[in-house]
């Protein structure tokens, strides 16, 4: 059991549940996961578990900062946990994801900083081009 998940909920008035260990669980095995990749793990498990309640949890979890979603492109957010920080990058030909350390982003957030006031989040920065293999195809 999950005792971070566990003392947090406590401090908030809730209780762990079976459901929300499980949702938590499948973030952390999957990595990049819809909601739907996750209720598939979750089901694996625990066959009743809906995806509304699949929803509800991440929502509540996400509250918890204890997960984060991003928007690798169209369709679905991806969830995984929150301390799982980089750049996505997104191939927008073959569709892989890959990663890249959020120091890349430190020149670009310090100018949207200094010339606008913006406060660049770059652990929830996806970047779209093309991956190394598609590049070299395309040539």
């Amino acid at each position: 059991m999950d005792s971070s998940l566990k003392s947090t909920l406590h401090r908030r008035g809730l209780r762990m549940t079976p459901q929300r260990q499980l949702v938590l669980e499948a973030v952390r095995e999957l990595g990049h996961a819809t909601p739907e990749q996750i209720c598939a793990r979750v089901q694996a498990a625990a066959p009743a578990v809906n995806i509304t309640t699949v929803y509800r949890t991440l929502d509540l979890l996400e509250e918890l900062r204890l997960v984060r979603h991003t928007h690798l492109g169209h369709g679905a957010p991806k969830y995984s946990e929150r301390e799982h920080e980089h750049v996505h990058l997104v191939c927008h030909s073959c569709g892989a994801v890959g990663e890249a350390p959020t120091g890349v982003m430190e020149e670009l957030a310090g100018v949207l900083r200094e010339r606008q006031g913006f406060v660049l989040d770059v652990t929830h920065v996806a970047l779209s081009g093309l991956c190394a293999e598609c590049a070299e195809e395309s040539e």
